[in-house]
């Protein structure tokens, strides 16, 4: 990566993170550095800078430098640059997702996938933006006319997590600057190695989009910066008040996808065992680490049993390894302190009366592996059921009836996203009940192009999606003109 200086770790190169403002490659004005570790093997691959607010405020200035010729230009024009950085990261999809593998320990098959999806997300963006109503006028029977615009907020605040460091970037990043905004991007100090290399990769004029690395030491002044008209911020939910506390101290508007605690109900008359090897996909893939993973199962007892032996040896096939591997399915977690976690949440489980039907131990060796776990007995005194896991393991609890699972389901601080198998034509009307952003049904993480959505409760505040992601990124205004 040559926008970075190699150091020594030992006899192997580290690598060091600098930040990208105004269409140069700087260092921090802190000279306060983290260590990035790889995962799968426990060593140190990279520092970045811990961030300040000297930093922020650079990349603020040079956002607002930029962001009025950048407006001026059309949106063909705008919309160009985009589709041109869609291209270009589509050819180095595979390069990206080594990246990811080797920061956060995403298999690169998988990885790559979600980069992909990344950049139909960015194209979709554009083709959005053709249809989008920025300047809209209607003429009255007295002669008078209104005129609609939606201009851009101005400078935007991008704080994106580690989980899908490249995906939730190009989610984001399309509508905002197709709008005529500008950009200060503000990768998860977890995952910032592939986020560098995205934006070395792209070509667009100096100062529309500037990166800068570190943890709270940059995110805070970003959130609160005076400049910053829009925050849109992935994460948890601590961070995520704090986030908009200062955003709303600015009267600056926030969108916040936070945490979630999703649901899925396995209803009576599905078929058990390909309903149990979704299910596995749900709460397995990217080890867990998704925020709308499976992490509450309500089993219809009717289907429970065989229901519960097919996730299990479903489970048994999500091997543990190095994603450079394409017989791994399952990576490392994020870091220890993830695993902790995870780890935490079985056990809390297990010392409660859960039942542990597969998994559930810390493997030996290097690394921050944690296998496909599978629990049975479990209730809301636990940790599993009540607070967000964000790793492989998927807790059951079996139910008596339809109307109890939606009871269950529906009972929860968050309300991201929800799951819901049923060949039930009522009960396929019913899953609309459930306080959701999006509820999927017969198929986890199917949408089209039109999805809009909004989370509920502790998942964050915002909405998004096609229209919408415009609507969030402008502002509008109305210019009535009186009858000659």
């Amino acid at each position: 990566m040559t926008t970075t200086t190699p150091s020594c770790q030992g006899d192997k190169p580290v690598t060091i993170l600098r930040n990208h403002i105004g269409g140069r490659w700087e260092p921090s004005a802190t000279d306060t550095v983290g260590g990035l570790v790889n995962p799968a093997t426990g060593e140190v691959i990279a520092h970045w800078p811990a961030g300040c607010a000297a930093d922020v405020d650079r990349a603020v200035a040079a956002a607002t430098a930029a962001q009025r010729s950048w407006a001026a230009l059309t949106l063909d024009e705008r919309l160009g640059h985009l589709e041109s950085a869609a291209a270009t990261i589509a050819e180095h999809a595979g390069e990206l997702a080594e990246l990811q593998c080797r920061e956060m320990g995403k298999p690169v098959a998988l990885g790559r996938t979600f980069i992909e999806s990344g950049v139909a997300a960015l194209r979709g963006a554009c083709a959005e933006a053709r249809t989008y109503s920025f300047d809209v006028t209607t003429e009255h029977d007295d002669g008078s006319r209104t005129r609609v615009l939606r201009h851009p907020l101005g400078v935007t605040a991008l704080i994106t997590p580690w989980n899908f460091p490249v995906l939730n970037v190009l989610i984001a990043l399309g509508p905002l600057l197709a709008a005529g905004n500008t950009v200060v991007l503000k990768p998860s100090e977890r995952c910032p190695l592939s986020v560098t290399r995205l934006v070395e990769l792209l070509t667009l004029p100096d100062g529309v989009l500037n990166l800068i690395h570190g943890d709270g030491r940059a995110g805070a002044p970003l959130a609160a910066h005076p400049g910053v008209e829009l925050v849109h911020f992935t994460g948890s939910v601590a961070a995520g008040r704090e986030v908009g506390a200062a955003a709303g101290r600015g009267l600056h508007r926030a969108i916040l996808e936070l945490g979630g605690k999703d649901p899925v109900i396995v209803d009576a008359g599905v078929d058990p065992v390909a309903t149990a090897q979704a299910v596995a996909f749900g709460a397995f893939v990217n080890s867990g680490q998704i925020c709308t993973s499976m992490e509450r199962i309500y089993v219809h007892a009717e289907v429970a049993e065989e229901f519960v032996t097919a996730l299990c040896e479903a489970a048994a096939t999500y091997t543990t390894g190095d994603g450079h591997d394409a017989k791994t399915v399952l990576g490392p977690l994020v870091d220890g302190r993830q695993r902790d976690v995870v780890h935490r949440h079985v056990t809390d489980a297990v010392e409660r009366g859960a039942t542990v039907r597969v998994g559930g131990a810390i493997p030996p060796g290097p690394g921050f592996f944690y296998p496909a776990t599978v629990l049975t007995g479990v209730d809301e005194s636990m940790l599993v059921l009540r607070e967000e896991t964000f790793g492989p393991v998927a807790p059951v609890q079996v139910v008596a009836s339809w109307e109890e699972a939606v009871e269950k389901a529906s009972r929860s601080s968050f309300g991201l996203a929800a799951t819901v198998y049923t060949r039930d034509p009522a009960h396929v009307a019913g899953a609309a009940s459930i306080p959701a952003a999006v509820t999927w049904v017969n198929e986890w993480q199917g949408g089209g192009p039109g999805r809009v959505y909004e989370p509920a409760r502790d998942s964050g505040m915002g909405a998004t999606g096609a229209h919408a992601a415009y609507d969030a990124a402008t502002r509008p205004a109305t210019v009535h003109v009186a009858a000659s």
